[in-house]
């Protein structure tokens, strides 16, 4: 229950409707002292049916009775339509069932209402632009928040609500500049979110066949955020696509230095540049290099199918042991000891690696997760699916994963 009141408090609607339940109790201590008579008398009662109504309203709301608590503050409406600050949770209420036409109708009752403070109805306004992108109208809801945005420039929340949608959108452009608005005003890391807006502004000009602008604005991520993996991967790709394999190699070791953890996406591209140049020596001096520097089990995979390739089987298998040491169910790993050890007539060995492999066959090897939510993709992203967030998804220790 504390939980769900802690979440109840943090919405700015919720917060809008008890500032309004104190200054309705002010309002109704003044008006219970100094008015007289049999009126007095009416208010006070009218006054008390609202506020029972209302409380209920808050107490339902608490246990997720989102139907009783409709009922309970429709019924506070009634007494006192007056109480902005309950049509808002109204509206909030129809929002998170999915009524979103009538949502909307109740922020509309309150933005025509006359003598309303300019706050309110900006406010009335952007939660219709709320509204409008729950039920999945993503361009009505943009063309709300940027009504918003030439009210209130300075509206931070409506201006990361712009960007939100300008990514879904792949405007990316529009998103960029979103973005250098909100860092204007708001203190803090900007620019790793600047750099990704940058390469996906990079991915659509290459896609476009202009090589040179695309490869300006991974050079501009990059200057943005050095620790921008996905700019250095997809500027070593546009370069190995141009047959500078020594600029793309150079590209992809980068990786290595700025975010080791993600060394292992750079692996199989530098094995194909090396391979153009007929020349693998590099790629084993480089796994051997990070080898040493780091222990994930995708540095000793890569390294193992080097050195297969190489005929070096031994050293192929040392590889794959430390691969399995850290990570056990790196599936890929057991399919090339198998391999390994069939080609050599080792039947025994295989057979029981086999058994062992039986024993963890339940068991994930490769999970990624975000920090920020939770959320577990399938694959690695750069910007969760879920809460939007850029550079939050992190892989998974799968040693602590059954323990």
């Amino acid at each position: 229950m504390w939980e769900s009141l802690r979440q109840f408090l943090l919405e700015p609607a919720s917060q809008l409707l008890l500032l309004g339940l104190l200054i309705s109790f002010a309002f109704g201590f003044i008006f219970g002292r100094f008015v007289p008579g049999r009126k007095r008398g009416n208010e006070r009662y009218s006054a008390r049916k609202k506020d029972v109504a209302f409380f209920k309203g808050i107490q339902y709301l608490l246990i997720n009775d989102h139907d009783h608590a409709i009922e309970e503050l429709t019924k506070s409406v009634q007494l006192d339509s007056e109480t902005i600050e309950t049509y808002v949770a109204l509206g909030n209420l129809y929002r998170s069932k999915g009524d979103i036409d009538r949502a909307i109708r109740i922020r509309q009752s309150v933005i025509l209402r006359p003598n309303i403070d300019e706050k309110i109805k900006v406010r009335a306004l952007f939660d219709i632009g709320l509204d409008y992108r729950k039920g999945g109208f993503l361009d009505r809801a943009l063309n709300t928040f940027l009504k918003v945005a030439e009210r209130q420039p300075a509206n931070v929340e409506n201006l990361k609500e712009i960007e939100k949608i300008y990514e879904e959108l792949k405007d990316w452009e529009n998103a960029y500049r979103t973005r250098q608005r909100v860092a204007r005003l708001v203190r803090g890391d900007h620019q790793h979110i600047l750099a990704h807006h940058l390469v996906e502004m990079g991915k659509v000009f290459e896609r476009r066949g202009d090589t040179a602008g695309a490869l300006s604005l991974y050079k501009k991520a990059i200057s943005a955020h050095r620790e921008c993996v996905d700019a250095y991967l997809h500027m070593g790709d546009l370069y190995f696509s141009k047959k500078e394999y020594n600029k793309a190699i150079s590209a992809w070791e980068k990786v290595s230095k700025v975010s080791p953890q993600f060394t292992f996406l750079a692996y199989g591209r530098l094995e194909g540049a090396y391979s153009n140049m007929d020349n693998l020596k590099p790629v084993e001096e480089f796994l051997k290099s990070c080898s040493r520097s780091s222990s994930d089990a995708f540095t000793h995979m890569a390294l193992a199918r080097y050195l297969k390739n190489e005929n070096d089987m031994e050293g192929a298998l040392g590889e794959i042991k430390s691969a399995l040491e850290v990570t056990p169910f790196f599936w890929e790993a057991r399919r090339l000891k198998g391999e390994i050890i069939l080609s050599q007539g080792k039947d025994k060995d295989a057979l029981e690696d086999y058994a062992d492999l039986i024993s963890k066959l339940n068991m994930p090897y490769l999970r990624f997760q975000c920090s920020e939510c939770g959320f577990e993709p399938n694959e690695l992203q750069w910007q969760c699916r879920q809460c939007r967030k850029w550079d939050t998804m992190r892989l998974l220790d799968s040693t602590l994963l059954h323990k």
